[in-house]
């Protein structure tokens, strides 16, 4: 962890060798604690997709609930990381890891209330995508057992933000990864070994799940305690952190809507194309992830720049990081495009599904450095406190991605008629028209200087 005063980022031009070295010894940590993170729904697609297609389907339900429950409050992450990051840069480090641990304490309290709703309302909820019988009855048992794991999940958002923010990326590395590693073994024995199927998989999720919030959290009041700040709730401070991270709510929600839309349309195709949708989705969140890696480093050194008054610099971060983030992009796209034939039969042994699957994963490919453009912009203009612009932003390209997903609700028919890979490939089509489009928009608002605010906010 950072000693405070700790010297600002390096500065110079875009090809600096010390700009790049910082931005790896960030980066490199937090692409494989971001890669770790989604092996607990690829362990989970794996382990259930060889129970069978109806509770692989199931598993794509319940999944599209649960990111959406947790990612609702991603702001618990960046809108702290963001913070700490600013006033690392301004020197005021005790105060932010004050207001970092208030959002630890909001973080607990939207969890208890996030397990509570989604608990009880679980067959509601699943039942909104309007699967089959049985593909809802696996849903509902998933997302019953895994809502005891939401308030894990968020105070490892808030507590990951406050190590980020302090340049620390290598703690949360070690953590996540002993936490995917029990995660995979707690599933293997309790679906397999005990035979409790796809309830196996969801306890073993949330026992891992509350082992690495449980060891994050004591990272950080360790922290706070050696830096004297208020480990104490405050309701007002709360408050506040929770006033403050509205804008990226906002965000959050339009871009869940987004994803909950798709999996919507893909319910309306039938069970196959669901199954494969599910397999291609995570695959997608997998990847999204790596390239998010970029973006995490963005948050911290745009953030610190802007708080220690170096504009410069943060264009020249802004410049490079946004280069990574194309050719990353393309290299997991080639190396998706390699092997999309090779892992289906990981996920599946149904032959339609596997089909199905291939054929969405080269849609997949494609976007990637389409992708890698749009999540660094978007990191960037997270740690430079440009949340209600992207709010407002996302809830545009809601809207504009909205018919789409009703136009093939209402031509669902047509596209099963035509082949599940081809309505598979179809839904991902408008998905890519989305991506793209949110990149674009990104492009032009980081060429602006609407966004260079400097000094700790």
């Amino acid at each position: 962890m950072p000693t405070p005063g700790a010297p600002t980022p390096p500065q110079g031009s875009r090809d600096d060798p010390g700009l790049r070295r910082t931005i790896l010894r960030l980066a490199v940590p937090a692409f494989l604690t971001l890669i770790a993170e989604p092996l607990f729904l690829l362990a989970d697609s794996a382990i259930i997709g060889h129970l069978g297609t109806v509770e692989l389907a199931g598993l794509g339900v319940a999944s599209a609930v649960l990111t959406t429950a947790a990612g609702l409050f991603v702001f618990l992450a960046y809108g702290t990381t963001a913070l700490v990051a600013r006033a690392l840069g301004a020197a005021t480090l005790r105060e932010a890891v004050g207001a970092g641990l208030d959002g630890v304490w909001l973080a607990g309290v939207l969890g208890l209330a996030s397990a509570l709703i989604v608990g009880v309302g679980a067959e509601t909820l699943a039942a909104a995508f309007g699967p089959s019988p049985p593909v809802l009855a696996a849903a509902t048992t998933y997302l019953r057992i895994s809502a005891l794991g939401l308030p894990a999940m968020l105070l490892t958002m808030a507590t990951t933000g406050i190590l980020r923010g302090l340049q620390d990326t290598r703690t949360p590395l070690i953590a996540t990864t002993v936490a995917a590693t029990a995660n995979v073994a707690l599933n293997v024995g309790l679906v397999y070994g005990v035979g409790l199927g796809i309830a196996g998989s969801a306890w073993g999720t949330v026992i891992a799940q509350t082992g690495l919030a449980a060891a994050l959290l004591t990272v950080v009041a360790r922290a706070g305690h050696r830096l004297r700040a208020p480990l104490r709730p405050h309701p007002r401070r709360v408050a506040r952190a929770a006033a403050d991270g509205f804008p990226l709510l906002v965000r959050t929600l339009a871009l869940r809507g987004v994803l909950l839309a798709s999996t919507w349309a893909a319910a309306s195709l039938g069970d196959v194309p669901l199954a494969a949708y599910q397999v291609s989705a995570t695959v997608w969140t997998f990847l999204t992830f790596a390239l998010d890696a970029l973006a995490i480093a963005a948050q911290a050194l745009v953030g610190r720049a802007l708080g220690a008054g170096d504009v410069a610099g943060a264009r020249d971060l802004t410049a490079v990081m946004t280069r990574w983030g194309l050719w990353f992009g393309v290299a997991l796209g080639v190396l998706l495009t390699a092997a999309h034939t090779a892992l289906p039969p990981m996920f599946t042994p149904d032959p339609d599904v596997r089909a199905a699957l291939a054929a969405a994963l080269l849609v997949v490919a494609l976007c990637q450095p389409i992708s890698g453009i749009a999540f660094v912009l978007d990191g960037v203009l997270i740690g430079a406190g440009d949340a209600r612009w992207l709010a407002g932003a996302q809830t545009v390209l809601l809207l504009g991605y909205a018919p789409l997903a009703v136009a093939i609700v209402r031509s669902a028919d047509r596209l099963t008629a035509a082949g599940d890979p081809v309505a598979v490939v179809v839904l991902w089509g408008a998905f890519v028209a989305f991506m793209a489009l949110r990149a674009a928009i990104l492009r032009v608002r980081a060429r602006t200087d609407a966004w260079m605010v400097t000094g700790a906010r």
